[in-house]
């Protein structure tokens, strides 16, 4: 029998709001649900009582009720949520205004800074009514090429408070990264800051921002912030104007939360652009909104009096996921620049001087972190610590055991997995369930997820097409300029007629948790046998002399063949004992057919900006085949290593 790494207390369970949750649809509807998988089937089997539920229970305000919950349409995309309700985005995040921190922001090598609720509401009032002044109404898109810092939040806050659409990218994307994506949509204001620190060192934005604009027309305004120098000189910049100049100057305004239907566009995110021109995904006020606060709320146990942190960048969702954390009142903290800067343990310090309670991160920063000898218990005071959240990427039984072993014992450490297109978690976290080395806690409520085979049946302890059987709110509404949702039927629903297919191979196991093996168009496929590939990751974390690795299927003699490229720590080589050690590890922990045919030496494993690895493109580059979008990768330098290997011709 398994032994679970953690287990709730009964005062956790008692006091969860998962619980409350339970209670409150019990009462309301008569039942007598005594247990997450209970309340799970209910949820699916029950959407309108579900989201009805979690409207009230989440305390959404709204200028004007919905009429019904759900209108069923032709095909799952048709569904619509919440019909004939009037709300406003920014009213939901703004709903406290007194002098509890709002807003932490923590850069490199700079002390924190911190804004009150009281303070937060002011400066969006006055960034509001500058975004008004300066012509922009309601359905303009406003556009973020921003670090994670408070400006952009409020930005964000102030475009969506007049029903403006926000999107944002992350201020290390390229020219043709920004370009593909904004370029897309056509915003009328673009926010920057002037530079962006990283590694200790500064880098130039507005000169990229110049030339972004050439072919950017639709940008009437850029917005300056000042963050590597305090006076930055914007002449050469088109139409720009510092952000001090910019933002109101008048006190005690009160900003006029424009209210707008259910399905008025909220957000614009982009699918990561490594196979193609970003795909531009349309999402809804009402359904980010109270999806958010669902995650939040009941499988994350935010409160009040918590202080949440995400490491991530402004071009991720979960950016947009740890800003919602504002609707329930807790503290956010904001990081910029490198986790590693001036050492492995700067996100451990900034946790034990904030009393950070819900740490967010992902398992190449637990890997990378365990590699470098680093044991945040022995060096900090983690005593706030509760949640640890990861995502990205699957996390291995090895970053379970790190982070129970070196960080803390008793922490609910939640691996969640979802996406950018639904903006959220179809796997999360739970404040009521055991945490398993290698699994998934749970499905989240009302997500009615499968493991379909390849006949299209659901099956259960084995490995399988990741699927959503029934429509959800945070659904994108539609792709910007897609004709007829074609691009959009294409992306989730080629495989399976109405069933979301969300790319993910995945194991669904009879505790109601589930394992993720990583993205099905990066399965290997050697004679047949689908295999994940972070299967192969995860054991080889067992070997000290790899620091990173990528696998990928080549196409060989009709069939296809397993290729291991290793990234190794500093002093290590390649020789037979090391490629022994690597084929032993993998026999005996996986299968025969895992082996790869081939072990390579390289310089660097590419990721994202989202620290993604990107098996895809070193495929593609492989088999000859073009490398789209390079300016979505966080290293595209990296990609040099996988060209012409002659090894890979024999």
């Amino acid at each position: 029998m398994r032994k679970p790494l953690w287990e709730p207390s009964a005062d956790l369970i008692k006091n969860a709001n998962m619980t409350r949750f339970m209670d409150f649809v019990n009462k309301r509807y008569g039942l007598k649900v005594n247990s997450y998988n209970e309340l799970h089937e209910w949820s699916v089997n029950h959407l309108s009582d579900f989201w009805a539920a979690m409207w009230d229970f989440g305390e959404i305000k709204a200028s004007k009720p919905y009429d019904t919950i759900m209108v069923t349409g032709k095909h799952m995309i048709d569904t619509k949520w919440f019909p004939g309700a009037r709300l406003n985005f920014a009213e939901n995040m703004l709903r406290y205004r007194d002098n509890q921190t709002a807003l932490i922001f923590k850069s490199e090598g700079a002390g924190s800074v911190k804004m009150t609720y009281a303070e937060l509401y002011d400066h969006v009032a006055r960034l509001a009514k500058a975004l008004r002044d300066a012509g922009v109404k309601t359905g303009d898109r406003v556009a973020g090429f921003m670090p994670n810092r408070m400006e952009t939040v409020c930005a964000m806050l102030a475009t969506t408070s007049i029903g403006a659409i926000w999107s944002s990218c992350s201020s290390d994307f390229g020219l043709k990264g920004a370009l593909d994506r904004f370029g897309q949509i056509k915003p009328r204001v673009l926010f920057t800051t002037n530079g962006y620190f990283y590694n200790g060192r500064a880098f130039d934005s507005l000169t990229r921002v110049a030339e972004i604009l050439k072919d950017l027309p639709s940008i009437e305004k850029v917005v300056v912030v000042a963050y590597t120098e305090s006076n930055p000189d914007v002449s050469h910049v088109p139409n720009a104007v510092r952000y001090d100049d910019f933002i109101s100057k008048e006190k005690g305004l009160e900003i006029q939360f424009e209210q707008v239907p259910a399905d008025h566009p909220l957000y614009i995110m982009y699918s990561s652009g490594t196979t193609g021109l970003p795909k531009c995904m349309v999402q809804s006020t009402a359904g980010i909104l109270i999806a958010h606060i669902k995650e939040l709320k009941l499988h994350t146990n935010v409160k009040r009096e918590d202080t949440i942190f995400y490491f991530t960048t402004c071009g991720w969702m979960m950016w947009n996921w740890l800003v919602s954390s504002l609707a329930l009142g807790a503290t956010v903290v904001l990081f910029d620049g490198s986790p590693f800067y001036p050492g492995p343990g700067v996100l451990f310090e900034m946790t034990q001087n904030e009393g950070i309670t819900i740490f967010g991160t992902s398992p190449r920063y637990l890997a990378e972190i365990e590699k470098v000898g680093l044991k945040p218990a022995r060096e900090y005071n983690l005593a706030s610590l509760q949640t640890v959240l990861s995502t990205g990427a699957p996390l291995s039984v090895g970053n379970y055991e790190y982070v129970y072993r070196d960080i803390k014992q008793d922490v609910l450490l939640s691996s969640i997995s979802g996406g950018t297109d639904i903006n959220g978690c179809f796997f999360i976290g739970n404040p009521l369930l055991p945490v398993y080395a290698g699994e998934l806690q749970c499905k989240g409520l009302a997500f009615d997820m499968q493991s379909f085979d390849s006949q299209g049946q659901p099956v259960l302890n084995q490995q399988g097409e990741l699927v959503c059987t029934r429509p959800y709110p945070s659904m994108p509404l539609y792709f910007w300029n897609d004709e007829g949702n074609k691009r959009y039927l294409d992306a989730y629903f080629d495989v399976y007629p109405d069933v979301w297919h969300h790319g993910d191979f995945v194991e669904m196991t009879d505790s109601g948790g589930a394992i993720i093996y990583g993205r099905s168009d990066a399965t290997l496929n050697p004679s047949g046998v689908r295999i994940g590939t972070a299967e192969i990751y995860r054991v080889l974390e067992n070997v000290s002399e790899i620091r990173d690795s990528l696998v990928i299927g080549q196409e060989w003699e009709n069939d296809e063949r397993v290729i291991l490229f290793v990234r190794l720590t500093d002093g290590a080589q390649l020789n037979e004992d090391l490629v022994k050690k690597i084929r032993n590890t993998i026999k005996d922990n996986l299968s025969p057919r895992h082996l790869p045919a081939k072990i390579i030496p390289v310089g660097d494993i590419p990721y994202t900006i989202n620290m993604k690895k990107v098996e895809i493109a070193v495929r593609n580059i492989v088999h000859n085949k073009p490398v789209l979008n390079i300016d979505a990768l966080a290293n595209p330098e990296s990609l040099e290593y996988y060209k012409n290997i002659k090894e890979l011709q024999s």
